[in-house]
């Protein structure tokens, strides 16, 4: 039986693929395929070779383990792989997959090739696939599944059970939806409630009402964040009339949570948004990369011109020198403490609108709480260890690593709340644009403390 499997035996599959295409054994590839796990089968995508991976799915035949296995892959590698194929085989592929897996993999090819690939599909897998691609990239319904059972909301219990019973083979039912006669979604029935109520009872007496539902059109974050709220197994979707288009599963959230999850952190770190930057060249990365740290090469340069403004008390006290480095750090790292606890915020729904002066006025009293405890000892580590130098010095230094982690603290917090208010996503305000602002004002507070008091 296919199950998930762990990290070593993840390798010992890896290993097995490759010994096996070394020997030439398709029929073995072949087998050994229908035995793995289509999650399985796409880490094995991930950390093999390209000209291994094309040697793999040039054995693949039609089923739905492979359509569903062609669903989980990177898009990186399937459009790689999907490179050339002609449409007859990428039909054949895809055939036996739901209409949410076709639409992501021919949103992958060129617009002729889709076409071209869409017109040898069934006629009524054409309508459902042109419609899901119709829908805007990472929305509801792009990546829901038009296969959903629902029923009247006059229908018996018993009926509905037998309905079920007669659909063995279709994909996993977690709920019953009910319907109206214009096919307006007004109920939802656990599977549980269902078989535990008496045949004869009408689905309208023992349905939810209070359905939440979400519009093709909704980003898949929102989409999560339905789930994550109400611990729902799918989500339904629904025109803007009301009438039920299809499910978004939790399968399916879960992987966009992950997807949403990983290009925030990218764009924090200062990397872009692309989510499959791990797969790209070399060339692709360093470029997706370069704007990004053109930023802390300008906020690098600006700082360096503030130091030169200051080289008069620079050269009289050397001492200064030897602490640069301790206030950008310290002030740096708080900053970009603060707009992670933001952005994270933001993005689990804890930080608001409503709240948003509470979070500012919290996360400075943090600074300030870390400013006191840090400055004062850093400033004891100035004092004695420029013992020859005056006193004030420890003071300087002090001062200004409790004003800098203030500061940073304060910058950390606004920045990801004016961008979120002006909706504009607040993950792009962390990395180097919070650190390259903390560092100019950090150096710049450090020397005018150091003048005042030296």
């Amino acid at each position: 039986m296919k199950h998930e499997m762990f990290a070593h035996e993840l390798t010992v599959l890896r290993d097995t693929f490759r010994r096996l295409l070394r020997r030439h054994a398709h029929s073995n590839i072949r087998r050994l395929i229908s035995k793995t796990h289509p999650a399985d089968l796409a880490h094995v995508f991930r950390v093999i070779p390209e000209q291994e991976q094309v040697a793999i799915f040039n054995l693949l035949i039609p089923s739905e383990d492979t359509a569903n296995f062609l669903g989980e892959l990177d898009e990186s590698i399937l459009s790689s792989l999907l490179t050339g194929v002609e449409p007859k085989r990428i039909a054949n592929l895809v055939a036996e997959g739901g209409s949410n897996i076709q639409a992501k993999i021919l949103a992958l090819l060129p617009d002729e090739e889709a076409k071209a690939v869409l017109e040898l599909l069934k006629a009524d897998e054409q309508l459902e696939v042109e419609e899901l691609l119709g829908y805007p990239k990472d929305s509801a319904g792009a990546m829901m599944d038009t296969v959903v059972f629902s029923m009247p909301e006059t229908t018996k219990a018993g009926e509905s059970i037998k309905f079920l019973q007669d659909h063995e083979n279709a994909p996993m039912a977690f709920y019953l939806y009910v319907t109206d006669e214009e096919y307006r979604l007004v109920g939802v029935i656990s599977l549980r409630d269902l078989v535990t109520t008496p045949p004869d009872t009408e689905l309208r007496e023992i349905m939810v009402r209070n359905v939440q539902a979400v519009l093709p059109e909704t980003d898949q974050e929102e989409v999560a964040r339905v789930v994550a709220r109400y611990n729902y197994l799918a989500v339904p979707v629904v025109d803007i009339e009301g009438r039920l288009l299809g499910i978004v599963p939790v399968e399916e959230v879960v992987d966009v949570i992950r997807e949403e999850a990983t290009e925030d952190f990218l764009q924090m770190a200062g990397v872009g948004r692309d989510r499959e930057i791990l797969l790209k060249s070399a060339w692709e990365n360093a470029k997706s990369r370069l704007p990004w740290l053109f930023a802390s090469l300008i906020g690098g340069v600006l700082a360096a011109l503030i130091i030169g403004k200051f080289e008069n008390i620079l050269s009289s006290v050397l001492a200064l020198a030897a602490f640069i480095p301790v206030v950008i750090g310290m002030g740096g790292n708080i900053g970009t403490q603060s707009s992670t606890i933001v952005v994270r915020g933001i993005a689990t729904g804890r930080v608001f609108f409503g709240n948003t002066l509470k979070v500012l006025l919290k996360e400075v009293q943090v600074g300030i709480l870390l400013g006191i405890a840090y400055g004062s000892l850093l400033g004891l580590v100035a004092h004695f260890r420029f013992m020859d130098v005056s006193w004030t010095l420890g003071l300087v230094v002090g001062l200004s690593v409790a004003a800098s982690m203030v500061i940073a603290a304060t910058v950390g917090t606004v920045v990801p709340l004016l961008l979120k208010r002006m909706d504009i996503d607040p993950a792009i305000a962390t990395g180097p644009f919070v650190t390259s602002s903390v560092d100019i004002l950090g150096v710049l507070l450090y020397f005018t403390i150091a003048t005042a008091l030296l």
